[in-house]
């Protein structure tokens, strides 16, 4: 495996957590689910605590999917995830996207959910992914853009919130915007039969506002991005608290609205 490990600011905090463990294929992959077949073999990279994966084993009941992540904690609650669901299609390993450790052609999809945005060099992830998938199959990515989050009211400092997370994702190697070049990157990964799609994310209503606001002010405050933060000189934990008391303003208006836009490919392999 590559020596250098790419930066992940959020790591597996508690919060964190929270956000990617309700993600499910029909909100996070709905752009991918009409070229599922029951008995494709899918690789899913990047997968977290696995409800994504769980869902896709659903669909492809009579395949395979491979739930891989970096990460071998976090591998634990996505096995204890498919458990309790009853998916039995699954397993989980520890793998680095920069080297996936299967033969070529070993899948019918490959997919990553939220993973090029952290990676220093996501053209070399994407031929990799393009290495493992046979050919007529999938390479599907999406990602988020955040400069193109928006948000009402304009509470202040959520503009503060949003310049300080890219200035810190950046600084980690990564792309926070990555969602608007994922064409850029798949054409140089040699990928030419390429889909191009937006989706979005929106929270509203009261359940939602306190949701999304309570775990973002969680987030800010918290270890490894609150000390990317600091000892990066990005900001002090005074500006971080700011920045939560404003997430937790933003959430007590009763008409807050937040949207969170993506891009997303379906990459054919040829």
């Amino acid at each position: 495996m590559p020596e250098r490990q790419n930066v992940y600011i959020h790591g597996h905090h508690e919060s964190v957590l929270r956000s990617h463990g309700r993600r499910k294929a029909a909100d996070s992959a709905a752009y991918l689910l009409p070229s599922l077949r029951s008995h494709h073999r899918i690789l899913d990279i990047g997968c977290g605590p696995g409800s994504i994966t769980a869902d896709l084993a659903t669909l492809a009941h009579r395949g395979r999917v491979t739930g891989l992540d970096a990460a071998p904690g976090i591998l634990e609650t996505a096995r204890a995830v498919a458990l309790e669901r009853g998916v039995s299609n699954v397993d989980f390993t520890v793998g680095d996207i920069r080297a996936l450790d299967f033969p070529d052609g070993s899948f019918d999809v490959v997919h990553a959910h939220q993973v090029l945005q952290y990676l220093e060099d996501p053209v070399a992830a994407l031929r990799e992914m393009r290495r493992v998938c046979r050919p007529g199959g999938i390479v599907a990515v999406r990602d988020v853009v955040y400069t193109a989050m928006t948000w009402y009211p304009r509470v202040p400092g959520l503009e503060d919130w949003q310049r300080l997370y890219v200035s810190v994702a950046r600084a980690g190697g990564g792309e926070p915007d990555a969602g608007s070049r994922l064409v850029s990157w798949a054409r140089r990964a040699g990928l030419t039969d390429v889909t191009a799609t937006a989706g979005a994310w929106c929270y509203t209503g009261a359940e939602q506002r306190a949701w999304w606001s309570g775990l973002w002010a969680d987030r800010t405050l918290s270890d490894p991005y609150a000390r990317h933060a600091v000892e990066g000189g990005h900001t002090d934990r005074a500006g971080l608290a700011a920045i939560a008391e404003a997430w937790h303003e933003w959430g007590r208006h009763e008409d807050a609205w937040f949207s969170v836009l993506h891009g997303e490919l379906l990459c054919r392999v040829n």
